[in-house]
């Protein structure tokens, strides 16, 4: 982004063990104008959290550096596939678990007034998560519980007016338990998070307060975020993979990100390290085949 002001990145932890490596790094917004991206050898989608006030913008941007014989990272392929969360239903479709969702693509506007808001809690019980299929960091992300107030409803039509959004069942343990992350350098599972949100609250980033925690999950999610990753194909060199605890102790998948995730490199010593080897690996092996 231009403006990282407000935003905890870390991304840049991996700078001293990529220039071991024999990389020079640098920070490149991707509005910026002018850029002749064919100056680099490899451009890694790093922290461009404000791509949702212009997706088509930044998939054209990522589509002139990928053109310019520069290797992206991740694959566009997969950018494109990520960025609305509908690749959900195809992990579903290929054998996940993932949170239960109703996805409204067309005449969303409509829908409020079309009692989507009572099919809505009858599918899914008394408190309910509405949000864009493309965002980031929680944005316009609403939970609602019965009924809706006027002004509530009012917002939600003007926010939805004509952008796809996805209604899921609010997951009771994200009050308690909050959202574990698994991160994946390639096929190589490195380091896991608990994100919990502070007590008025529901969203899990830190920037709306929450508190993330370094762990080790236990051998069920392990074995879960192992099978999730296996079923993205090309495989993706960094992948964030967050959870949720349902009511019948299986864990789902909230959101398996692969473009700009925050990977908390901060959050283990050797984390920065695993993931500049893991870059280092994929464009030097990128560069060969090219």
């Amino acid at each position: 982004m231009q403006d990282t002001s407000g935003w905890s990145i870390d991304a840049d932890l991996a700078f001293a063990p990529l220039a071991k490596l024999g990389w020079h790094c640098e920070w490149k917004p991707w509005r910026e104008p002018g850029v002749d991206w064919s100056d680099f050898d490899a451009v890694y989608i790093a922290a461009p959290w404000d791509y949702p006030t212009d997706p088509a913008g930044f998939l054209k941007v990522l589509a002139e550096i990928d053109a310019s014989g520069v290797v992206l990272v991740n694959d566009l392929s997969l950018v494109r596939w990520n960025l609305a969360k509908t690749y959900l239903r195809d992990l579903e479709s290929r054998g996940a678990s993932i949170v239960p969702s109703r996805w409204c693509e067309e005449s969303t506007g409509r829908w409020f007034d079309d009692g989507g808001l009572d099919e809505g809690f009858a599918t899914f019980g008394n408190d309910i998560i509405v949000k864009p299929i493309v965002s980031t960091n929680a944005t316009d992300t609403f939970l609602l519980s019965k009924p809706v107030d006027a002004a509530t409803l009012k917002q939600l039509k003007k926010t939805f007016a004509e952008r796809p959004f996805v209604v899921q069942p609010f997951v009771a343990s994200i009050r308690t338990e909050g959202e574990i992350s698994l991160f994946y350098f390639g096929d190589r599972y490195s380091h896991a998070i608990q994100k919990i949100p502070k007590s008025s609250d529901f969203r899990v980033q830190e920037e709306h307060g929450a508190e993330i925690f370094a762990i080790e999950p236990e051998s069920s999610l392990r074995e879960t975020a192992d099978l999730v990753i296996s079923l993205v194909d090309p495989l993706p060199v960094y992948c964030r993979s967050d959870f949720v605890r349902g009511a019948d102790g299986r864990f789902l998948v909230m959101e398996l990100e692969m473009i700009e995730p925050s990977m908390y490199l901060r959050m283990h010593d050797a984390a920065p390290q695993r993931f500049a080897e893991a870059l280092d690996r994929y464009v030097r092996r990128q560069s060969l085949m090219r």
